[in-house]
């Protein structure tokens, strides 16, 4: 069975729709999966089983992007899956087709995607990786200490907690947990750099450890050796959901209640005013505090093994 599925751009979305993937390639064991995404949304699909090629659409003017997808993928297939609700499934030969409608609705993300395989239940996200990506984690994050992960970049300033307010939550959980070291985690390149820098610059005293640019699948490995992983709605808070760490999603201007963390172990902090409009440095710490400590609970507390 030959399967192309056609997901996000962005990181996020690509994340959230790794449980339909999953899920068919459960269900179809034999299956062998072409993917197609953005760029950044590559390294999501690396290590997933049954990959036969991961086709990266680069935007070109015109949407001219889509004649190139069609073109390549002109051959015969038993099942094509488009979350982008492009007209290039329509045009391909294939013997089902499952294309998801576009506009925003209510709901959350899962469900949206869920609906596409007519699911009842939303499956979770997951992130595959392989041992190479396990032993580079163990690496980077040696057994002994409590690491908790940050996240503090985003993919605009509204979305971004403060620097010290980051720095003071670290400082109330050091208090609690004198063994715990600060792991800030960032994506490739100069302006996720730059985001990083204010937390990591206050830090300073406690050595913070600094994961920048990693693949996705080291980055999954690395966050699972995290007793909690704190940051801002982003796509690294949805690999950090996928990959089962302890996760603590903070929102502010963005909606909860379509792209709210989704895992075996997640919340959300919400800043307080209108869903979708609250300044996100409305955030108290004392909130955040309050949904780390109930994820860091004396049953879960454990250093990196």
């Amino acid at each position: 069975m030959r399967i192309l599925f056609i997901t996000a751009t962005r990181l996020g979305d690509a994340v959230l729709s790794t449980g339909l993937v999953e899920h068919l390639r459960q269900r179809h064991p034999d299956a062998r999966f072409t993917i197609a995404c953005g760029p950044v949304a590559e390294g999501v699909f690396a290590r997933l089983p049954n990959r036969d090629d991961t086709l990266v659409i680069e935007k070109r003017r015109f949407d001219l992007h889509w004649a190139g997808l069609w073109a390549t993928c002109l051959r015969p297939w038993d099942l094509a899956v488009d979350l982008r609700g492009s007209a290039v499934t329509l045009m391909l030969p294939a013997r089902r087709r499952r294309i998801m409608r576009g506009g925003r609705r209510p709901g959350h993300r899962l469900a949206h995607l869920a609906g596409v395989l007519g699911l009842a239940e939303p499956p979770m996200p997951v992130i595959w990786t392989d041992e190479s990506d396990e032993a580079r984690a163990r690496a980077l994050l040696p057994s002994g200490p409590l690491y908790v992960g940050l996240g503090p970049t985003a993919n605009w300033s509204g979305k971004i907690w403060p620097a010290a307010q980051y720095a003071a939550l670290f400082e109330a959980i050091a208090s609690r947990h004198p063994n715990a070291v600060p792991v800030v985690f960032a994506g490739p390149g100069e302006a996720e750099s730059r985001m990083a820098a204010p937390l990591v610059a206050a830090l300073d005293s406690h050595a913070p450890i600094v994961l920048a640019g990693l693949e996705i699948p080291q980055v999954a490995a690395a966050l699972r050796r995290c007793a909690l992983f704190v940051g801002n709605d982003s796509g690294l808070m949805h690999v950090a959901g996928a990959a089962g760490a302890p996760t603590l999603g903070l929102f502010g201007p963005s909606r909860v209640s379509e792209y709210g963390p989704t895992g075996p172990q997640t919340l959300a902090c919400v800043a307080p005013g209108p869903e979708g409009h609250a300044p996100i440095d409305q955030l108290a710490v004392e909130t955040v505090l309050d949904g780390a400590l109930r994820l860091l609970q004396p049953g879960r507390v454990q250093a990196a093994a």
